[in-house]
């Protein structure tokens, strides 16, 4: 039904964060790494329909087993411990994300 959420996280904010495991010597923790905010999937359609500037075919099948139905990173430990937070919220990581395909073809 397009009304799952979950938490995004862009790639650059995650490989920032292993960096700061390694530099903060904080090998073998164990940190939850996420977005730090939720969308609904029919949302982060709606906004890549924006970005694009185009309407997208949306075909809504079963739920696959096993899938959840939120996902919400607890990024506290990390915050905490590596003086991490994400950088790039999910407006912008859509925005860079289509940035980068066009550009690579």
């Amino acid at each position: 039904d397009g009304m799952q959420t979950r938490d995004f996280t862009y790639i650059d904010d995650v490989i920032e964060a292993n960096l700061l495991v390694v530099t903060n010597k904080a090998a073998g923790e164990v940190f939850n790494i996420g977005g730090g905010s939720q969308i609904n999937i029919n949302d982060l359609v709606k906004m890549i329909e924006d970005i694009v500037g185009r309407r997208l075919k949306i075909k809504y099948e079963e739920k696959q087993e096993g899938d959840v139905r939120s996902t919400w990173a607890d990024i506290s430990k990390a915050k905490q411990g590596l003086g991490w937070e994400p950088k790039v919220d999910i407006s912008r990581g859509l925005r860079r994300f289509v940035e980068w395909s066009k550009a690579i073809g």
